[in-house]
């Protein structure tokens, strides 16, 4: 047998790569491919022996919490704001820039398996979610709001009326549902939804869905109010003291809870020495300056029955010298 020969068995007797720990050196070696890290490891020692390995195996996902006996399935799992099945198929254009049969498959797929209102849907699911990331509301919120929107739609509450403003609707009712109320001119001025159609997608909701639809309370405000205003707790607890005690208040009824709210943190700002200008809680609240103003002077005529020994026994910081300060200002 010639030299060529002779190399070439020996190229092929060493053509298989075993991999082995360079450490344990073992005849049988005991490689575990670890999926989870990216790495080889060695069974025996615990060696890594290489990094960064791509797994080979197929793409298959269990939804242990999914209904139905075969919770084992590829993809992503059903989304239960759309209707029907969602098992879509699509057809590869192919390599003649989409002429020919594969064209026609296309049309025909697309004529077979068009649902209008998954399209309307998505596009409403699509305006929630950036008009609660514009406006700083959850992702839970956004999710209740796509899904009494989807209960709307269902209902078919969503006929002769704007689309824009029973999205506005189901936004401030997911609000109230979750603790982070909005009033009406707040999401009026995020959605641009004229009152009148507000109002009237409004009243449709509250009379076919079962969900919250109590008015807004001054109490429900003062946090996110004082939050972005930068206050601290013993404002917001005065705030809230002085409006559970403004609400018996002859003169006070018939005032709006975003209004009372904004004149009772003036007052307790104020009481406690880090106050805060008319303006600056306009720009937070809506309610106009000159408003704050006015519904000031009703509580501070009415300070005898808001101050009360309770709520200046819970503040030590309050200062009813303070009020007697800004009231030459007004």
């Amino acid at each position: 047998m010639s030299a060529a020969s002779q190399d070439m068995n020996q190229v092929d007797a060493n053509f298989g790569v075993k991999l082995a720990c360079s450490y344990c050196r073992s005849e049988v070696p005991n490689i575990v491919e670890d999926f989870a890290s990216g790495d080889y490891v060695c069974g025996d020692c615990g060696l890594v022996l290489g990094d960064r390995i791509i797994d080979t195996r197929s793409e298959w996902r269990t939804f242990a919490d999914a209904e139905g006996d075969d919770p084992s399935r590829v993809g992503a799992a059903a989304n239960p704001l759309l209707d029907g099945d969602q098992l879509d198929t699509i057809i590869s254009r192919g390599g003649d820039n989409g002429s020919g049969l594969a064209r026609d498959l296309i049309r025909a797929q697309d004529r077979s398996s068009a649902r209008a209102g998954d399209e309307t849907l998505l596009k409403a699911y699509r305006d929630i979610s950036s008009m609660c990331d514009a406006y700083d509301i959850s992702k839970g919120i956004a999710t209740m709001a796509k899904k009494l929107y989807k209960e709307a739609a269902d209902k078919k509450l969503n006929r002769g009326k704007s689309g824009d403003a029973l999205i506005a609707v189901c936004i401030m009712i997911a609000c109230r549902e979750n603790g982070a109320p909005r009033t009406f001119k707040e999401i009026c001025a995020l959605t641009k939804v004229d009152r009148k159609e507000f109002g009237r997608a409004f009243k449709a909701v509250k009379e076919k869905l079962s969900v919250d639809t109590n008015v807004t309370s001054s109490q429900d405000l003062i946090g996110r109010f004082c939050s972005n205003l930068h206050l601290g707790q013993d404002v917001q607890r005065i705030s809230r003291m002085l409006t559970e005690n403004a609400k018996d208040m002859d003169h006070i009824l018939g005032k709006s809870p975003l209004t009372i709210a904004s004149a009772c943190i003036y007052m307790a700002s104020h009481l406690v020495g880090n106050p805060r200008d008319p303006r600056a809680i306009s720009a937070i609240s809506g309610v106009s300056d000159a408003t704050i103003r006015s519904t000031y002077r009703i509580l501070y005529t009415g300070r005898a029955q808001l101050l009360t020994p309770e709520l200046m026994a819970r503040c030590p910081n309050a200062n009813i010298a303070n009020l007697a300060l800004i009231r030459t200002v007004l």
